[in-house]
């Protein structure tokens, strides 16, 4: 059985950067799964993101050289066909897993994550999940972000609840609640 341990806290709260050095570690069998997927390429050649496509470079640049599987749909395939197996996995991040998701309706989407956790959690390497906390904001004035807000926090708690340790980043600081 995997060990689980959960990041989580606002955007640029040390969350992603305290994963790596806890996964550093682990080795150079080490895979990142990185969830946010690269924005396409506009006319020309240019992002259409070119702010989105700058974090994704700099966090690039963060990590070791590890390998890297970037936004598979299925990720507990993914990580199955690896050869080597990893030695550890680093998922970053939840939310962006679950924007990715939002075609589709929630019961789905919790299915699909409660599956890849019960995945990780039999994996025999260990596992560390990123998320961002968006709950201590106002209520959002749009149905979307409300349904993406309430969608994500479940997934959080499911997450929480599955790991054997849980952190809330803030200021480069990290919390242990469990």
């Amino acid at each position: 059985m995997a060990k689980i341990t959960f990041f989580t806290g606002p955007v640029r709260s040390g969350k992603s950067r305290r994963a790596v050095a806890l996964a550093t570690k682990w080795g150079p069998k080490t895979v990142f799964v990185a969830t946010c997927r690269p924005p396409m390429r506009g006319p020309g050649g240019v992002p259409p993101d070119p702010e989105m496509a700058e974090r994704i470079r700099r966090h690039r640049d963060e990590r070791p050289a590890w390998r890297v599987l970037e936004a598979p749909r299925d990720i507990a395939a993914a990580l199955a066909a690896l050869n080597p197996p990893p030695s550890g996995v680093i998922l970053d991040c939840l939310t962006l897993w679950a924007s990715d998701r939002l075609d589709r309706d929630d019961t789905s989407v919790i299915a699909d994550w409660k599956q890849l956790l019960a995945h990780l959690h039999s994996a025999a390497y260990p596992v560390v999940i990123v998320s961002n906390e968006i709950g201590w904001a106002p209520v959002p004035s749009q149905p979307v972000l409300r349904r993406f807000r309430d969608l994500a926090g479940t997934l959080a708690q499911l997450t929480a609840d599955a790991a054997g340790d849980v952190y809330l980043c803030a200021v480069g600081q990290a919390l242990k609640l469990k």
